[in-house]
């Protein structure tokens, strides 16, 4: 049996309570997603590591942001809502078919409509997210911190250097790819339901 681990243990009840809060059998949610039962149920038990196009697939049948699938459920009493959030605390996932490394820099359980991710984005490596946010009104802004980065959003193409930052709105399939021999870093800011 594969080991927990505190991530993928995280996705796992955020998943669960997700399809619980809408009522969704494992069945349903695997014919909304493209993704099988069998694979849903093992990310459900924390015993698979699915890539970040899977998990994109998920959130967008669920009807949420991916970002949703990496909280910890406001309900739980053992995790106190603070504004603060210490480097040592921010939690980290590496995706297993990309090898690029997220940190949810924002406070955990903080209500606020901003979010902030730091990504290491490895060399030559390449994400294609096809799906689209189901959430309306949902913005984001790549900054890239050092390296460069080629975003593709639809049928738009950018390139991005240290320094430079790209506002988007998750209204078409996104590439990001970096298209050097170097790791590339950028902060992604999140804020959702400030426009129309």
């Amino acid at each position: 049996m594969k080991e927990v681990t505190p991530i993928h243990q995280r996705i796992a009840e955020a998943l669960r309570l997700q399809r619980a809060e809408r009522g969704l059998s494992l069945e349903a949610l695997a014919q909304a997603t493209g993704v099988s039962r069998s694979a849903l149920s093992l990310i459900e038990r924390g015993q698979s590591s699915p890539t970040a196009i899977v998990l994109d697939k998920i959130a967008a049948g669920l009807g949420i942001t991916l970002g949703k699938l990496f909280e910890q459920s406001g309900r739980s009493t053992d995790v106190p809502v603070t504004p603060l959030a210490r480097r040592a605390e921010q939690v980290t996932w590496t995706d297993p078919g990309s090898g690029y490394v997220r940190r949810a820099v924002s406070p955990r359980n903080f209500p606020s409509s901003v979010q902030l991710v730091d990504v290491e984005f490895p060399p030559g490596a390449r994400v294609a997210f096809e799906t689209v946010s189901p959430t309306p009104h949902f913005h984001q802004q790549v900054w890239i911190l050092s390296g460069e980065m080629t975003l593709v959003i639809g049928e738009d193409s950018w390139h991005l250097k240290t320094g430079d930052c790209l506002a988007m709105t998750l209204e078409q399939p996104t590439v990001f790819y970096n298209p050097t021999d170097r790791v590339s870093r950028y902060c992604v800011v999140m804020v959702s339901g400030i426009y129309s």
